[in-house]
């Protein structure tokens, strides 16, 4: 008996003691399979896709003001209040070797005086249009490809008489198509565009300016007595040279200055006489939303005539071409979005 009792006693010591081994085996194994788990979450980089985009936007508009008023003022003046709205929206998408660059601008202002019709100040609509691929990173001269077009949005007149309209809208208005080589300085902002291959579409849409010639198209042909025998056309189409160049430069911390240059000569149509538009602009910055400008434009085109009463007679008369000159000195806000 007591050998019997013997054996059970030591079954039963080796079975629980088998069994606390074994749990703790199973524990062990749980414990080092968790402490892998949280080793390889921990080890894990997170991924993220972010959306890589090779468009640049520029959206501005502004606006400048100016009034004068007088109450009982002794040294005498009219009251007067001036407007301008001016918008510029662009569109650059640049790649590796590609260079596409879009930019609508827009202005009009008015004046308006007491004992005075309201007057127009300024009147654009223009739209540029330049593509340009270059043969590796390194250098900065572009293959490109130049679309440029403007007009204007409301009727013109020759103050004070508002009875003829001297201009209209897309009478005149001006397309240039062509290709040629631009060079980009890396370092100033400055760009000379040379395009051999130019056209130049003249429109005169509004066909009582067509059939007087207005801006370089062919006039109405008349008899004796003043009767159109063919309608004046309303397309000139002229090919040749263009070379316009452009550059901005911070000046001082608040004085930046934006020049732009453009030269065009028909070859087909006395070549050497030089079409040109000038323009020339102080951007002064007073704090991030209000600025002044000061600003010049030149043009000269031999076929814009220049019509004026040179008789009294109350009626315009057509002359010959002259340089067009305009200032301009504002104060507004600017916002950009």
């Amino acid at each position: 008996m007591p050998k019997i009792f013997l054996c059970l006693l030591i079954l039963l010591v080796s079975s629980v003691s088998y069994g606390r081994i074994h749990n703790m085996t199973k524990l062990d194994t749980v414990e080092i399979a968790t402490a892998e788990v949280d080793t390889a979450v921990a080890d894990t980089t997170v991924v993220r896709n972010e959306k890589v985009t090779y468009w640049k936007e520029t959206n501005k508009v502004g606006l400048n003001l100016s009034e004068v008023a007088f109450v009982n003022w002794s040294s005498g003046g009219n009251n007067s209040f001036s407007a301008l709205f001016h918008g510029l929206f662009g569109r650059k998408y640049q790649k590796k070797l590609l260079n596409w660059n879009n930019t609508l601008v827009i202005k009009y202002g008015f004046n308006a005086q007491e004992g005075r019709e309201l007057r127009k100040t300024e009147d654009n609509l223009e739209i540029n249009s330049n593509f340009g691929y270059r043969r590796d990173s390194v250098s900065n001269f572009y293959y490109s490809a130049k679309f440029n077009f403007n007009t204007q949005l409301t009727y013109g007149y020759r103050y004070p008489n508002t009875e003829s309209p001297i201009s209209k809208f897309m009478a005149p208005g001006y397309a240039f198509l062509g290709v040629g080589t631009e060079y980009s300085d890396p370092n100033e902002d400055l760009t000379v565009y040379v395009s051999p291959v130019t056209q130049k579409s003249t429109f005169v849409l509004d066909q009582a300016l067509a059939n007087e010639g207005m801006f370089g198209v062919q006039r109405a042909i008349k008899d004796e007595e003043g009767n159109i025998i063919k309608e004046g056309e309303r397309v000139r189409t002229e090919f040749g040279f263009l070379l316009s160049s452009g550059f901005s430069k911070q000046i001082f911390e608040n004085i930046g200055l934006n020049n732009q240059l453009k030269l065009y000569s028909d070859y087909l149509n006395n070549f050497g006489n030089v079409d040109i538009d000038w323009e020339l602009n102080l951007d002064l910055k007073v704090n991030e939303y209000v600025k002044a400008n000061v600003g010049s434009h030149l043009r000269y085109d031999d076929d814009v005539k220049f019509k004026q009463d040179l008789d009294g007679d109350g009626k315009l008369e057509t002359g010959g071409p002259r340089v067009q000159f305009k200032q301009l000195l504002g104060v507004g806000v600017v916002y950009s979005f």
